[in-house]
């Protein structure tokens, strides 16, 4: 469990840590000669039977608030600090507004300095400390008086820190990937850079390569310490001491991030939950400047509002944070907002979508992810997104990220909650249902289609999606139908698709043109033919021939490239197959166009051209001046369907 301090200057927050702990966490000279507490001070409390406490210590000056707020994210407790002497004071009042904002809602009210005031006094600050916590909404704190000098109920809270430890489960191991905040970094003779901080998510060990975040560098933990003990691994929920190679003290700090691989994503733009306090004296309008602290982290921010709007004190509205600099974060993170100064908490909130889109098309369907993002919870969400998004498909690549899940939690997600992946890379799914509902409607729509142009081999791709499935994205939709063909009795051929009962009646005068140029097309060579060639060799018009041999590329019966060359199903099969031999006899595997050129027998024009046929085909992919392969040529040009089947790949 981590404890963090909390309460106005000079109130005794490190005087306490210090009897509670033994340790002194005023660390800094500064501190030392002026008495008071500048930075974070950090301490562990062992207890009997008891999980490791780590306790943060935090300044209570107004002017080192953002030093406060960095060290209570994460925490799971929070001892709010109130001397007898002097009652609830302004940073009383800010630290409990920060503690209730960011959503703490376990911990206890320490009266200090009890010694030094009558009974009158103590029984008054308790009344005030009371009220105060009624009026956040902190009901379950219990208070408990104190005084250090007197030796007076330090072990009455020791035992109650000890009780809240054992209570606290953790639940952010399983399914998550490791994600640490840095509180502070420093260089030690011998071992090279070391960072504190809290471990958010799973588990770290040593010897693990992970990333720093926002930078992207790639560090490896030689050594985990904590409470002055080497250990070979620490968990959610616990402080420790990484000591990283790969990267320098310089190049690290209070704000990255040490995560798995899987969370290097760094966003400067993200959708929130936001909380004005209600001690506002105005609402906090559209485009207004903060300074956002989220983990450790503290940058400048634009309140974005939709048209323009405001958010009134003490209510909660949906906002856009657009941030001076990338930062990494996720869904359910809390935040805290201060003003342009730095002087005052205007609120804070949750981060609802830590990756927001840069433009909204359907503004509907983004309230209904929001409200989905909103739950927190990844099954709920999960549901909710599948729930709402029935015409298009939940990207769960952006899902998982956004909450930090596994492959395989996101698999048992699915299996759960009765869905099922319909796309890869990206990875999309549906809920079979709405599965079921979209490919009824897509073979409704080519049977309309064959009744209404029985002439016609099938329709495109392009078309079926704006006619069944509009909002889906063009690859995604591909993809579905790729899965749905064999339930539904779909031929897929080239960009065409076609039920497998339709027979087309095909145009009798593309048929006679069609045997006409039969001979030619037979024997075109690797150089293609173009229209005027082709016309010329069956003795027809050039413009008939033209029209004919486009109609045919639809069909995907033939392939056209840029110099309106034309090549037959057979010469893309042979140029698919001279791609691979190349690949696999590069090292590399990979191919330049010169030696494409030079295997296909063309000239360096007409082969850049085939190649970039090839890659709309996705037969390769082009990676810089060189190309690798991408899709299997078998399943591109469906060479393991040649005889009738359900279903054949897309081109």
């Amino acid at each position: 469990m981590i404890v963090a301090t909390a309460g106005h200057i000079d109130h005794g927050k490190s005087t306490l840590v210090k009897a509670l702990s033994g340790v002194d966490t005023d660390r800094l000279p500064e501190e030392k000669s002026r008495g008071i507490s500048i930075d974070l001070g950090f301490a562990y409390l062992a207890l009997p039977e008891t999980p490791l406490i780590g306790v943060v210590d935090v300044p209570g000056h107004e002017r080192f608030v953002r030093n406060m707020l960095a060290g209570v994210c994460g925490i799971d407790y929070v001892i709010l600090v109130v001397a007898a002497d002097d009652g609830v004071m302004p940073q009383t009042i800010e630290h409990l507004s920060i503690v209730q904002l960011l959503g703490i809602d376990a911990g206890v009210a320490v009266l200090t300095k009890t010694d030094r005031v009558s009974a009158e006094r103590v029984n008054e600050v308790r009344q005030q400390v009371r009220e105060l916590l009624q009026s956040a909404g902190l009901t379950k704190f219990e208070i408990v008086e104190c005084s250090v000098v007197a030796q007076q109920g330090v072990n009455e809270l020791r035992e109650r820190l000890g009780q809240a430890a054992r209570a606290t489960r953790r639940t952010e191991v399983e399914g998550r990937s490791f994600r640490f905040a840095i509180d502070r970094s420093f260089s030690i003779v011998g071992s090279g850079t070391v960072v504190t901080g809290t471990v958010f998510n799973h588990q770290v060990q040593v010897g693990e390569r992970l990333i720093l975040t926002p930078s992207g560098a790639s560090v490896r933990v030689r050594g985990i310490h904590q409470n002055n003990a080497a250990i070979t691994q620490a968990h959610a929920g616990e402080r420790c001491a990484l000591n990283l190679v790969g990267v320098g003290v310089q190049d690290c700090g209070r704000g990255d991030w040490v995560v798995a691989s899987a969370l290097h994503a760094p966003t400067s733009r993200m959708d929130v939950s936001l909380t004005v306090l209600g001690s506002e004296p105005q609402a906090l309008r559209h485009w207004t400047e903060v300074h956002l602290h989220l983990g450790t982290t503290e940058v400048i921010a634009r309140v974005a509002i939709e048209r323009g709007g405001s958010i009134q004190p003490g209510t909660t509205g949906h906002a856009r944070l657009i941030l001076n600099k990338p930062i990494a974060c996720l869904n359910g993170d809390r935040f805290i907002v201060r003003d342009q100064a730095a002087q005052r908490t205007l609120g804070g909130g949750v981060v609802l979508d830590p990756f927001a889109p840069a433009r909204v098309r359907d503004k509907v369907l983004r309230q209904t992810e929001l409200a989905a993002f909103a739950k927190l919870d990844p099954a709920l969400a999960l549901r909710a997104l599948l729930e709402g998004h029935s015409e298009t498909g939940v990207d769960l690549d952006h899902f998982a990220r956004s909450f930090n899940l596994t492959d395989s939690a996101v698999t048992q997600l699915l299996a759960n909650l009765g869905a099922t992946l319909i796309a890869k890379a990206p990875n999309f799914a549906l809920l079979k249902v709405s599965v079921q509902e979209l490919g009824a409607r897509v073979a409704t729509t080519l049977q309309q289609h064959h009744r209404a142009q029985p002439q016609a081999a099938g329709l495109s791709l392009k078309d079926l999606r704006k006619q069944s499935a509009p909002n889906m994205k063009v690859g995604v939709f591909v993809a579905f139908v790729r899965e749905i063909a064999t339930e539904q009795k779909i031929i897929l051929t080239g960009t065409f698709a076609a039920l497998a009962v339709h027979r087309s009646s095909a145009n009798a005068a593309d048929q006679m043109l069609w045997q006409k140029i039969q001979p030619a097309l037979a024997a075109m060579g690797p150089k293609g033919l173009t229209a005027a060639e082709l016309a010329q060799a069956a003795g027809l018009k050039t413009l008939v021939v033209n029209d004919m041999l486009h109609r045919k590329v639809k069909q995907g019966e033939l392939y056209r490239v840029s110099s309106e060359r034309f090549f037959s199903r057979a010469n893309f099969i042979h140029f698919a197959t001279l791609a691979r031999q190349l690949v696999l006899a590069s090292p590399t595997q990979t191919f330049i166009a010169a030696q494409f050129r030079d295997q296909a027998g063309v000239n360096r024009v007409l082969a850049i051209e085939i190649l970039e046929v090839l890659d709309r085909l996705g037969v390769t992919q082009r990676v810089g001046d060189t190309r690798k392969l991408l899709k299997p040529l078998e399943t591109v040009f469906d060479l393991a369907s040649e005889a009738p089947k359900s279903v054949s790949a897309i081109g």
